[in-house]
């Protein structure tokens, strides 16, 4: 029983998504296993495999960042209202990352210092960007005027490949290397195991763990800014459908690569599970809601199998 266990602890995901692709692959073979469909899949994952990387890091952390979906909506539309006013589209998009990054700090900030609950912290400061994002935008959708350049960063193609799907391949080896093979890496898995014993270590633990709400918050505005520039529009709540799928794919990453552990390439195959759940289900003609049960059922399924593998333990 033990041994059974930690063995869906450890490789639940990676089994799980291939008796999926299979399934799929039989229920629609001249569409599904396509290589048009996989590409499109890899397209359709693409900005919720950033965000979930971002997610991943606070988690690492011990921590939950709950504004991430409002930042991911304030990212879009900060970026596409500066380029559409005439600002250069690699300044537009700076200055939004680095807004992103000095709001996390603010969060990491409140959370360290003053040793606010995340759940609080982030869910207040994810309210008054909400806020700031429909102020920003007087509540409607931004679009028209917005140049072609920008709207390369979600619909163009480099070569074959989606330039989203390059995208997201960078992020997640750039901070899959972070996690995995830098010293800062190895600080933010030790403030997630024992933040006490990290401080006692020499950790800077307030330091590493501000760092990384500043990194996560970062990734869902630019998780934002592709977004807007896929659908050429920006919508003040275009990102709030990202948040619990981001959380989704973390918990099922933690059951593959590095088990138990928050870990990059894991956050990447808990969003293609995902992603094939949600294009096999449009491609069957199943109806939309149906997804949204789908996911939470997925995030049932990871943490049951988290269970499973603590208690062989």
């Amino acid at each position: 029983m033990r041994s059974k266990s930690m063995f869906l602890s450890s490789y639940g995901t990676i089994i799980a998504l291939f008796i999926v692709f299979v399934a799929f692959s039989l229920l629609s073979p001249s569409v599904f296993p396509t290589l048009r469909n996989l590409l499109n899949i890899t397209r359709q994952i693409s900005l919720l495999a950033i965000i979930a990387t971002g997610a991943t890091i606070i988690m690492t952390v011990g921590e939950f960042d709950l504004s991430i979906g409002a930042m991911a909506s304030f990212g879009g539309v900060l970026a596409t209202g500066l380029v559409v006013s005439g600002m250069a589209i690699p300044l537009a998009v700076l200055l939004t990352l680095f807004f992103a990054f000095l709001f996390g700090l603010g969060n990491g900030y409140l959370v360290t210092r003053f040793g606010v609950f995340s759940f609080i912290t982030t869910l207040s400061s994810g309210t008054m960007l909400s806020g700031l994002t429909f102020w920003y935008t007087g509540g409607a959708t931004i679009f028209g005027g917005i140049p072609e350049p920008f709207l390369w960063l979600g619909q163009g193609m480099l070569g074959p490949l989606p330039v989203p799907t390059l995208l997201m391949f960078l992020v997640v080896a750039l901070f899959w290397f972070l996690l995995s093979y830098t010293e800062f890496g190895r600080r933010l898995y030790a403030i997630g195991g024992n933040p006490v014993a990290a401080e006692l270590s020499g950790v800077r633990v307030a330091r590493d763990k501000t760092f990384a709400f500043g990194y996560t918050a970062l990734l869902a505005a630019s998780a934002g800014v592709i977004l807007a520039s896929r659908l050429g529009s920006a919508h003040p709540t275009a990102g709030g459908s990202l948040f619990l799928p981001s959380y989704a794919a973390v918990f099922l990453g933690m059951t593959t690569v590095r088990g138990g552990f928050p870990n990059a390439w894991g956050t990447f195959l808990g969003s293609l599970m995902i992603g094939i759940i949600a294009n096999g289900l449009t491609i069957l003609n199943v109806p939309f809601y149906l997804q949204d049960i789908v996911t939470g059922a997925i995030v049932i399924m990871a943490v049951v199998f988290q269970s499973l593998g603590k208690i062989a333990l």
